[in-house]
């Protein structure tokens, strides 16, 4: 491209003079924001408490407003190297002394010199945090990459530990729970632990169900049998912010002040009400600590050292977790969090009432799941699925989960909500929606997969086809089987149909199809 400069009708450069190609990026750029406006706008909003999973709002807009300042004093600085930018460090080492008070680790009166102290890194967020507990967890027992090992967690763990095994080459090892409360017994979680388990992980609370894992106990009968060099980490990128300023407190010890807990992760993208994405990991001792980092100067360039996955990285969202946390303060996020109790046992009391749904009693938190009440009649009950998908009609987002098989029992199809602070204004209108969209799905026959699926599905039940027959298709024949189903959207009654697939779907099988599907919608 050939950027002709402006015809000035002189020769010589003056102060009034502008550069033509900025005058071209501006043009361009104004017409990019346009676009970009457009394309938000078909988006379901990020406030005001319609969407009740994947967005945590204050429903502060100041909050939103310094974050937003924050990262623009931060815009341009490159978070790699903190021997450059010295902000790196200062902000990074203020997110970590913060949030390792509220999660129990501030050193207390250990000996001078004892190497229990907590250390920690921000990252991009849970699922790097996650990645980098089971990496430290594999280093300090002594594996070397690929030799395997095992991460011992319940199969209501969130699923950033599964794909840590898989990028680590370690082995993830999921203990079947209560189908009926979610709910993990310890002494089968320690019954797993064996000479190849790593790590152990509790999640505080368990985005599924709200579960609160029996942590306390674990950590008892890891000390009293097990090698100390087995990690127990707890995920709480959800309730690491949240829980410890419960009203009334959540009834059980789950964080740092359990000696045997050796790393603990918290989002402070969730509850820490800061932009995407911004992750603590805090892990007990400096070995601990910094297995995970990755050094090397066996190259031509500068020596390399990585504390998290990523190399260069934007200090923007630690900025504006750093600012949001120093406006909040303890008593601010104090009554943020009662304002999500609130709604949450407003939003509950509620939901309980409405026949044909029941919602999963779970631990103190702001975590709701809602299944099919089995107690009632075929004609007055109530598919978590549609409900979900008709309540999305009327405005409100809620979030269908499937079914998941175990051995001792199923845990049934359920939805998924997601409590904030600004909930609070809401809860009228959330339950005027939720019991509308209840009456409308009343009594409907569960929801059927998607028509492009049908042959698949009656091959497998006839044994016609495996599941490793599916698995060797070629890419471009899964590709046009979602493609089909994407060509539905517009008539299949929302979600429910690809998650009755997906139910009745070998998992690997369904893992296939859903990576396809999101692929085929990125695609466009």
């Amino acid at each position: 491209m050939t950027v002709e400069p402006p015809d000035t009708g002189s020769s010589g450069a003056g102060p009034a003079d502008t550069d033509p190609l900025e005058a071209l990026v501006a043009r361009r750029g104004d017409a990019a924001l346009e676009t970009l406006a457009a394309l938000r706008a078909s988006d379901p909003p990020t406030t005001g408490g319609r969407v009740l999973s994947y967005v945590y709002d204050s429903g502060l807009e100041g909050v939103d407003r310094l974050a937003v300042r924050a990262a623009g004093l931060a815009h341009g600085v490159n978070g790699l190297d903190p021997t450059v930018f010295g902000s790196v460090a200062r902000i990074h080492g203020g997110i970590v002394r913060r949030v390792r008070t509220i999660l129990g680790g501030d050193a207390g009166d250990r000996p001078e010199g004892d190497d229990d102290e907590v250390h920690g890194v921000v990252t991009s967020g849970g699922t790097e945090s996650c990645v980098l507990a089971c990496l430290a967890a594999r280093e300090v027992s002594g594996r070397a990459p690929g030799s395997g090992g095992t991460i011992v967690a319940p199969v209501t763990v969130h699923a950033a530990f599964r794909k840590a095994a898989h990028i680590l080459g370690m082995r993830f090892v999921g203990v079947e729970v209560d189908p009926a409360t979610g709910r993990v017994d310890a002494a089968d979680l320690l019954a797993a632990v064996d000479h190849d388990t790593c790590l152990v992980v509790c999640s505080a609370s368990s985005y599924p169900t709200g579960v609160i894992d029996p942590v306390e106990q674990v950590a008892a009968g890891l000390d009293a049998h097990h090698d100390p060099r087995i990690g127990l980490h707890v995920d709480a990128c959800l309730g690491g912010l949240v829980l410890p300023f419960w009203p009334g407190g959540v009834g059980s010890t789950w964080d740092l002040r359990i000696d045997r807990v050796t790393s603990i992760s918290a989002d402070l993208h969730k509850y820490g009400f800061a932009p995407k994405g911004t992750s603590v990991l805090l892990s007990r001792g400096r070995v601990r600590h910094r297995a995970s980092w990755f050094s090397t100067v066996d190259w031509p360039g500068y020596p390399v050292v990585n504390p998290t996955l990523s190399g260069s990285k934007p200090l923007e969202p630690a900025a504006a977790a750093w600012a949001v946390l120093e406006a909040l303060g303890d008593d601010g996020q104090s009554e943020l969090v009662a304002r999500t109790a609130r709604a949450t046992g407003r939003l509950v009391e509620g939901l309980s009432r409405i026949e044909g749904l029941r919602v999963i009693d779970s631990d103190p938190g702001p975590l709701i799941a809602v299944v099919a009440d089995g107690a009632v009649g075929d004609a007055r009950r109530v598919h978590p699925h549609l409900w979900a998908d008709e309540c999305g009609r009327r405005g409100i987002a809620v979030q269908a989960q499937p079914a998941y098989r175990q051995e001792r029992g199923a845990l049934p199809s359920s939805s998924h909500l997601t409590i904030t602070p600004v909930t609070e204004r809401l809860t009228d209108e959330i339950l005027d929606v939720a019991r509308a969209a209840a009456e409308a799905v009343r009594g409907m026959p569960d929801p059927a997969p998607p028509a492009a699926f049908a042959d698949v599905l009656v091959a497998l039940d006839a044994g016609a086809l495996s599941p490793d027959d599916l698995l060797a298709l070629p890419e471009d024949e899964v590709h046009a089987m979602v493609a089909g189903v994407l060509a539905g959207d517009g008539d299949d009654g929302g979600m429910a149909p690809l998650l009755a697939a997906i139910e009745r779907l070998p998992a690997e099988v369904g893992a296939r199809l859903v990576r396809a599907y999101l692929a085929a919608v990125m695609e466009g």
